[in-house]
């Protein structure tokens, strides 16, 4: 559950300014395109992290954009207002009428403002309730019409435009942490313009860390998407996740829910993976999460992404790279963008708790609340940071836990028996291997940066459901 305490607010609107522009500040476009995608975003009305529908002008989108582009997310935190106090107190009647007007589309500004008036006794200028009306895209003929609909079939015009992201629910597969099994779940990245299966891995936990596994991994082997279209579940509906894809200038859409009309490719590539992989695994027998993730890996380059796709009429990987060079971002922008984030206040001693730990930090910072930037992987290493800028490292003081409790830690499953007749993932596999050439090492063998044990179970002693970020006060917010 989010807190006060654990949220940084100048963050949140950092984020939410960043969701209003990222389409704006993509690089490909050219200066009309731009001007264009502005007018675009200025003529939409967004909802704001404290729930008000809003409109942004013109001048303010280039303001956010300019900003962006100059200092990147630091560049759209807030900055105190000289009038906070005056703008405040009427800035709660605005919203008032902005409530009245949602709840009966055809009240005039006039009624409104009378009965502000009559029931609170505040009187407000109704030409100022008007204009506020219309900025948020509240007007009576604006709540009143029938909205529009668009039916068709859309395709992404370059590689890397748009992925699509998706979590399917597999079968029961032996887990060391268990007595029996655990249900595999597939987290999956598919690029919409190629059909490539971008990447994928089962996982033994829906959650975010999975979630940010995957895209990590996709990334630093496809290079950096212009937007990401996900679903409203946990693993993406996250603040952690809204931090990465600003870092790397990600533009993270949400469907909408209940309307599954724009997911038909992914639902078409997760019957395919079902009827393809899934039923030949299950027929040849799992061992356990690595070697279905040994198996996965070689299925998806040789057979998923090597066959003619049906609509396109062209192999996958072959459209993708199609005079297309994918950007790789550097290593530490990448470190940079999955690093997690909290806010802890610091203690009349210059101490902060996170996580059982307690480190020690910079005296000057005493009774501030700060917030702190580090690796889930790795809770020894902390930076410290005072309304955005550095304030030193933060030093060890009692360390109990190295890991963040979403980070499960290793015991390898045991090897699958043979099986008998024909082995049809095992000759995928054993093409996959011969393509590598001599040599090459498994899937499970390849680690990034950050993510050695993403999938392992957890130490003796900890619970085998590790809490997502926000258990206990520990919210993550970065």
């Amino acid at each position: 559950m989010d807190n006060d305490h654990s949220r940084d607010r100048a963050e949140e609107v950092a984020l939410f300014r960043f969701s209003v522009i990222s389409e704006a500040v993509s690089p490909r476009l050219t200066p009309a395109e731009r001007g264009l995608v502005v007018r675009a975003l200025a003529a939409r009305t967004w909802t704001t992290p404290e729930g008000v529908e809003r409109c942004f002008a013109r001048g303010t989108i280039d303001r956010w954009a300019a900003a962006y582009r100059r200092d990147g997310l630091a560049g759209l935190r807030p900055t105190p207002r000289s009038d906070r106090g005056r703008a405040r107190a009427q800035g709660r009647w605005l919203e008032e009428a902005a409530r009245m007007r949602r709840a009966l589309p055809t009240r005039s500004a006039s009624q409104i403002v009378d009965a502000i008036a009559r029931a609170h006794g505040v009187a407000l200028s109704e030409r100022t309730v008007r204009a506020h009306l219309r900025r948020a895209g509240l007007t009576r003929a604006a709540l009143t019409a029938e909205p529009a609909r668009a039916f068709g079939r859309f395709e992404a015009s370059r590689p890397n435009e748009i992925w699509t992201g998706d979590v399917l629910v597999g079968p029961f597969v032996p887990h060391p942490r268990v007595a029996g099994s655990k249900r595999a779940k597939l987290f999956v990245l598919v690029d919409d313009h190629s059909r490539l299966l971008v990447h994928g891995r089962w996982m033994t936990e829906e959650n975010t860390r999975a979630g940010q596994d995957v895209l990590r991994s996709a990334i630093a082997r496809r290079g950096v998407p212009q937007n990401l279209y996900v679903d409203n579940g946990a693993p993406y509906s996250n603040h952690q996740l809204a931090r990465a894809c600003a870092v790397l200038g990600i533009h993270l859409v949400h469907s909408k829910p209940y309307a599954p009309q724009g997911r038909g490719k992914q639902e078409r590539l997760n019957s395919y993976i079902r009827q393809s992989f899934i039923a030949e695994m299950c027929d040849r027998g799992i061992g356990g999460f690595e070697e279905l993730n040994d198996y996965f890996m070689a299925w998806a380059e040789q057979v998923a992404n090597a066959r003619t796709h049906a609509e396109t009429r062209q192999v996958p990987m072959t459209r993708f790279l199609d005079g297309h060079t994918p950007s790789i971002p550097p290593p530490a922008l990448l470190a940079e963008a999955f690093r997690w984030s909290m806010v802890r206040r610091v203690t009349k001693t210059a101490t902060i708790s996170l996580f059982a730990n307690r480190y020690q930090v910079d005296p000057a910072l005493i009774g501030r609340s700060v917030e702190l930037r580090f690796d889930p992987e790795d809770l020894t290493r902390i930076e410290v940071f005072d309304r955005g800028i550095p304030a030193g490292a933060a030093t060890p003081f009692v360390i109990g836990r190295h890991v963040h409790p979403a980070v499960p830690q290793a015991v390898p499953p045991p090897p699958a028996g043979p099986e008998p007749g024909i082995d049809y993932m095992g000759l995928v596999a054993a093409a996959h291997t011969e393509a590598l050439g001599e040599g090459s090492i498994a899937y499970r063998d390849v680690h990034l940066p950050g993510f050695e044990n993403c999938d392992k179970p957890a130490e003796a002693g900890h619970d085998d459901d590790a809490a997502e970020p926000g258990d206990d006060n520990d919210e993550a917010v970065g």
